[in-house]
C-alpha cells in the first residue's frame, strides 16, 4: 500500500520540520518527506531509503493520494496512560472498543495499565492483550506491567518476564505502591533492563475516604477531601528513591503544584524524572464538583486554580514533558450512583486532543510543535518505542492529520468507546483530528 500525503503542514519536531511538504508513505514505513517532485527530501530528512535489488522510490502511482491542504500532518500521537479493562470489565470497555475510541482520537499507539481482571502481573496476560491487540487491526498497545504481584504491594513482580513478554513500563496504577523498599527493589530491577516506573503516587494515608480535592469547595459541598499533599508526599518519595537507584521514573497524571515544584528541581538536579499531566486536570478545577456529577470524580482529583496554572507553566517549560489521557471507563451504572460511592475516572480519548487544541493551542500557552512534542516525541523517546514519534524516512507510518479549526460538539452517541464518562459531553471545540494512519493503513477518517 503506497500513501502520498500532499499539500499538509508538516510538523515533526523531531527532525525540526515545519513547512509545508508532501509524504510519502510506501510498506508501513515513511519513505520520503519534501516538496512536490523533490526527490532529496527536506533538511536532510528526505533520503530516499533505497532496499538492495529495489527502484529508486517515486511519488507517481500512489494506491491513494490524500489531500492535506489546510490540514496539519504530524508523528501519530501516542498515549502513555490508558485502561482498557480487558481482560476481566469487557462490560466498560474492550481491547477493540478502546482502539477504536484511540484511533478516533488521533492516537496511533496506546499504552494499556495493567489493573485488569486479572492483573498483568505474568507474561500470560502481556501475551493476551498483545494478540487481542493485533486482532483489533487498529492501533498499537503496548502494555505496562505490575509492578507488585497483584498490585498487592508486597511482592515484586517477575519484571525481566514481563519486559519479555512485550511490557514497556512498570505501575501499580490505581494502587500506590506504598512500601518504600519495594519501590526501591522495583527501581534497582526496572533499571537492569532501562524501563520506567509510572508510579500513581498517593499516600492512602492521607488520602483515605476522600472523595474529592481537600479545600474550601469541599468543605462547602460537605464531601471529604483529599489534599494535594497525599500526591506530593509520594512524588518526593519516589524522586528521592529515583536519585538514590538512577532509575527512570514518570510521574503519572500530575496534579498538585507542589509535585509540579519537587518534579522541577529534581530535574535541575539531573534526576532522571518525568512527568505528565492530563487534559481535565489541564483544564478543570474542583469548583466543576458543584454539581455533584460524578463524571467530575477522578483520582487524583480536580484540583484549584493555582494547581491548574502551576501545571500550564510546567508544560510551557518542559517540566512536564506529556500529556496523558488516563482514560478511565466505567459502566452508566456505576457512575449513577452517589457521589460518594461511585468509582473515580473518566474517559478521554476521544476528546483529548480537542480539548488541548482549543484550550492550550487557540489561548497560544502552546504550539503545534509544542503540543506534538508532548503528545508524540516525547511519548515514544520515554518508552524507547523505536522508529515512532517522528516522519523520518525509515520510522514507522504511523501518522495523524488535524485540523486545528475544525468545530465539532462532543456527543455521546459518537464516541466509540463502550463507556461514556466523560465530563465534557456537549462541549464545543475547535480542533479535531480528521485521519489517523498506522503501519501505512488508514484506521480512521473523518467525513
Amino acid at each position: 500500500m503506497r500513501l502520498l500525503i500532499t499539500g499538509g503542514r508538516v510538523i515533526d519536531p523531531a527532525n525540526g520540520v515545519d513547512d509545508i511538504l508532501d509524504v510519502l508513505v510506501e510498506e508501513g514505513q515513511i519513505l520520503q518527506v519534501g516538496r512536490e517532485g523533490q526527490g532529496s527530501g527536506v533538511r536532510g530528512q528526505g533520503k530516499k531509503n533505497k532496499k538492495p535489488g529495489n527502484q529508486e522510490p517515486s511519488t507517481t502511482n500512489p494506491d491513494r493520494v490524500i489531500d492535506a491542504t489546510g490540514k496539519i500532518v504530524i508523528p501519530g500521537l501516542i498515549d502513555m496512560h490508558v485502561h482498557l479493562r480487558e481482560p476481566g470489565r469487557e462490560d466498560e470497555e474492550t481491547i477493540a472498543s478502546g482502539s477504536a475510541a484511540a484511533a478516533r482520537g488521533g492516537f496511533t499507539s496506546i499504552c494499556c495499565m495493567p489493573n485488569t481482571e486479572p492483573v498483568n502481573d505474568t507474561a500470560s496476560v502481556s501475551e493476551y492483550i498483545r494478540e487481542l491487540a493485533q486482532k483489533a487491526g487498529r492501533v498499537n498497545i503496548f502494555p505496562i506491567g505490575c509492578i507488585s504481584k497483584g498490585e498487592r504491594g508486597q511482592e515484586l513482580a517477575e519484571i525481566g518476564e514481563l519486559v519479555a513478554a512485550g511490557c514497556v513500563g512498570f505501575s501499580d496504577d490505581g494502587k500506590p505502591v506504598a512500601d518504600a523498599e519495594l519501590m526501591r527493589r522495583a527501581m534497582e530491577y526496572a533499571t537492569m533492563f532501562d524501563v520506567p516506573l509510572l508510579p500513581h503516587c498517593e499516600d492512602p494515608s492521607l488520602s483515605a475516604g476522600g472523595v474529592m480535592h481537600e479545600g474550601r469547595v469541599s468543605t462547602e459541598l460537605g464531601l471529604k477531601g483529599i489534599p494535594s499533599a497525599a500526591e506530593a508526599v509520594m512524588v518526593g518519595r519516589d524522586i528521592l528513591l529515583s536519585e538514590y537507584t538512577g532509575a527512570r521514573l514518570h510521574i503519572c497524571h500530575v496534579s498538585a503544584a507542589e509535585s509540579v515544584r519537587l518534579i522541577r528541581e529534581a530535574r535541575a538536579r539531573g534526576v532522571r524524572v518525568s512527568g505528565e499531566a492530563t487534559p481535565h486536570h489541564l483544564i478543570l478545577t474542583d469548583e466543576a464538583v458543584r454539581g455533584f456529577h460524578t463524571n467530575t470524580k477522578m483520582n487524583p482529583p480536580l484540583r484549584a486554580a493555582e494547581d491548574i496554572t502551576a501545571l500550564r507553566e510546567a508544560l510551557i517549560d518542559g517540566t512536564i514533558e506529556v500529556i496523558a489521557t488516563d482514560h478511565a471507563p466505567h459502566a452508566r451504572s456505576e457512575k449513577e450512583m452517589e457521589f460518594d460511592y461511585a468509582p473515580f475516572g473518566i474517559i478521554g480519548l476521544e476528546t483529548a486532543l480537542g480539548l488541548i487544541l482549543t484550550e492550550l493551542y487557540h489561548s497560544r500557552l502552546l504550539t503545534l510543535p509544542m503540543i506534538v512534542e508532548r503528545m508524540a516525541v516525547n511519548p515514544a523517546r520515554i518508552l524507547k518505542l523505536k522508529h515512532k514519534g517522528t516522519l523520518a524516512p525509515g520510522a514507522d507510518a504511523d501518522i495523524t492529520v488535524l485540523d486545528p479549526d475544525r468545530e465539532w460538539t462532543v456527543e455521546e452517541r459518537e464516541l466509540q468507546s463502550k463507556s461514556k464518562n466523560s465530563p465534557f459531553i456537549g462541549w464545543k471545540l475547535k480542533g479535531k483530528p480528521v485521519m489517523t494512519i498506522v503501519a501505512g493503513q488508514v484506521v480512521w477518517e473523518t467525513t
